[in-house]
Formats: structure tokens, C-alpha cells, sequence
């Protein structure tokens, strides 16, 4: 987090994340480039150039788009997840060297403009076989520039959380005018299934990966819970047992159609809204750090017992009431608003017994 969007120092670890993602990318680059040339002696640097950026950006972005569900499926994919966004732009350059490169070798030495001769060169949309893949890659490229321009937090916040999470959504368009790119391109210029082939695993990888995650939330999403309708504790919903909940840690439980985290900590319960609001992640998948509740996804915080970010932060999420009577916790499915305490619950020692 930064206040004021002022720059913010690289810790160890992310300098430690972005050597190994540049050195990965130049020795996946020298190895292609090395290894092309000398499987095919008669093709050009020029060639084996833009062929290795785009088979590289590429890779990256199959790790892109698998990051998020695996995150959720197994914690120990979270460390991509903190640093997708440096991911992101390392993608978006090689495939803008990739474009840049082809642009140049196929188009900039007639006499028409070269952006204009890649849109109309080939006006074969009648044919499967010779498709005008090109403008294609274009279209893809234009929606990472502006996932790419718009990836620091100065445009989270200007554009608003929704706009923003919409905007990059656009990546999943983009990937699938990646695949058609490349499956018409392989069509007219490639005999071997081995690209082929690769692209069919990567596309059955996501959609198995974002299946399975999915398929975890809905069971999350689906369970019924059924208002209390007589006594003190009518209204409140029974979530779970105090012992279900790991110390310094959350179970999440949809109530009234959102979702919430109920995280028990030092000796008491407190309940807040599960989207954390930097970019919607999930609150109750993080645990409790230095006494406030830390989003998994980017690390911000927020104090469980008012859903207030700590000072000079200003973030709010809502708050909900709890009680615990015996061993069961008991969450109001009401939402109060963003910022109100809520006095913890304290647990009955023998409710951990």
C-alpha cells in the first residue's frame, strides 16, 4: 500500500520475484532463439525473434490466467498472486516487442502506412485457412495496453474498484483473440502440431482450473442458512462452531447474499464483509497480522472490529453483529455500515474444550 500513490520501495522478496521473472524471460528467449536456429539454420534472427517473444508472452499469460484459481485452490500459489500485475506488464512488453517486430518485417517496407497495410492486406474473411489473423493479435494488444497503462493503484482508485475490475476483465477477451491469432496463423504457416497442440493444453488448463475453482465457491455460496425466528437471537443466523474457526483466521459464510468472513482472534469473534475494497479479493482467506485482518491477494488491512483501515489508510468494509452462545457462532446477516464497530464476541472458555 502507498498513500499519496508516491513510490513505493521494492521489498526482498519482490526484488527477489522480478529478477527471476526478467532472468526466466531471457534465458526462455536465448534458449528459443538458440534452439531455433539450429533446428532451422535458413531462418532469419528476424524471424526466430518475434517468434520466441510471442511464444513467451504467451507462456506468460496461461501463468497469468491460472494464477487466480489456483490461488484459491492451494495457498501456496499466492505468492504469483501478489505479484501478478508485475507479470501483467512484463507480458504486455514482449508481446508489444512481438507486434513491434512483425509490423516492421512484414509491413513497413511499402509504401503504405504500416498500421493501415496489417488491417487491409489481407481481406480473405471468407476463408477459414488465409482468416487475417494479424489485426487479430492488434485487437489483443490494444486491450493489454490498457490493462498495462491503467495497472497502478492511481487508476484503481480514479477509475473506481467496478471500473476498474471490468476494465481488466477484458483480459479474458483478449485471450481469446490470442488463441484465434494464433490457431489461424498456425493454419497458414505452421506443419507441425506441436504449437498446436500446446495452445489445446493451455486452453483445457484454464478452463479446467477456472471450472474446479468455481465449482469450490458455488458449494461455498450454496449452503442455506436459516434465520433464528424465536428468542433474543431471532434474526441471527448460526455460521458455525468456535472450533471450525483456526485462531487468527476466518470462516467465510454467505449471509443475505454476500458473502462474510467471521475471524476469530485473541479470545473473541468478529465478523466483516469478505470483499476487500483495493481490488474485491477475499478478506476471509487472509488472517489476522499485527492485529488486523490482511488481504491475501495485496496485503491491505483493516481492523476486524470496525472494518476501518488502520491510520493513514482510509478503506471501509461493513461490519456485522455476532454473538456466541455456547459453541456456535451467531452472525446478523444485516450489514451495518462500512467503518461501525461492532463489540467482539467473546468466546466461553469451554466452548474451545
Amino acid at each position: 500500500m502507498s498513500v499519496g500513490y508516491t513510490t513505493v520501495q521494492w521489498t526482498a522478496q519482490k526484488k527477489k520475484y522480478d529478477a527471476l521473472l526478467l532472468g526466466g524471460v531471457a534465458l526462455y528467449l536465448a534458449a528459443f532463439v538458440g534452439g531455433g536456429a539450429a533446428l532451422h539454420p535458413d531462418a532469419t534472427a528476424e524471424t526466430l525473434l518475434i517468434r520466441g517473444l510471442g511464444s513467451g508472452a504467451l507462456v506468460l499469460l496461461h501463468v497469468i490466467l491460472l494464477t487466480g484459481p489456483l490461488a484459491r485452490l492451494d495457498r501456496r500459489f499466492l505468492p504469483l498472486l501478489y505479484n501478478r500485475r508485475h507479470m501483467g506488464v512484463t507480458m504486455f512488453t514482449l508481446a508489444l516487442a512481438h507486434g513491434v517486430f512483425s509490423i516492421v518485417q512484414f509491413h513497413a517496407l511499402g509504401d503504405m502506412n504500416p498500421l493501415l497495410s496489417l488491417l487491409v492486406s489481407n481481406p480473405r474473411i471468407d476463408s477459414v485457412s488465409q482468416f487475417p489473423f494479424q489485426p487479430l493479435g492488434l485487437a489483443a494488444l490494444t486491450v493489454f495496453f490498457l490493462m498495462a497503462a491503467t495497472s497502478h493503484d492511481y487508476w484503481l482508485r480514479n477509475l473506481t474498484p467496478p471500473v476498474w475490475k471490468t476494465l481488466h476483465m477484458g483480459v479474458y477477451l483478449a485471450y481469446g483473440l490470442v488463441v484465434m491469432h494464433v490457431t489461424l496463423g498456425v493454419l497458414q504457416a505452421e506443419t507441425h502440431p506441436l504449437l498446436g497442440g500446446s495452445l489445446l493444453v493451455g486452453l483445457v488448463l484454464i478452463l479446467s482450473a477456472h471450472l474446479t475453482a468455481a465449482a469450490r465457491e458455488r458449494a461455498v455460496d450454496a449452503r442455506e442458512r436459516r434465520p433464528l425466528d424465536q428468542g433474543e437471537d431471532a434474526g441471527f443466523v448460526e455460521v458455525c462452531r468456535v472450533q471450525q474457526i483456526p485462531e487468527d483466521r476466518a470462516v467465510v459464510a454467505v449471509l443475505g447474499g454476500e458473502r462474510v468472513a467471521v475471524f476469530r482472534y485473541s479470545g473473541v469473534i468478529s465478523a466483516i464483509s469478505n470483499v476487500c475494497r483495493h481490488q474485491n479479493g477475499p478478506l476471509g482467506e487472509g488472517k489476522i497480522i499485527d492485529g488486523c485482518v490482511t488481504c491475501p491477494w495485496h496485503g491491505f488491512q483493516y481492523q476486524p472490529d470496525c472494518g476501518a483501515a488502520p491510520p493513514p489508510f482510509t478503506e471501509k468494509v461493513p461490519t456485522f453483529r455476532v454473538r456466541v452462545r455456547g459453541d456456535r457462532v451467531l452472525v446478523h446477516p444485516q450489514p451495518l455500515p462500512p467503518g461501525t464497530r461492532v463489540e467482539p464476541a467473546p468466546i466461553d472458555g469451554g466452548a474451545l474444550g
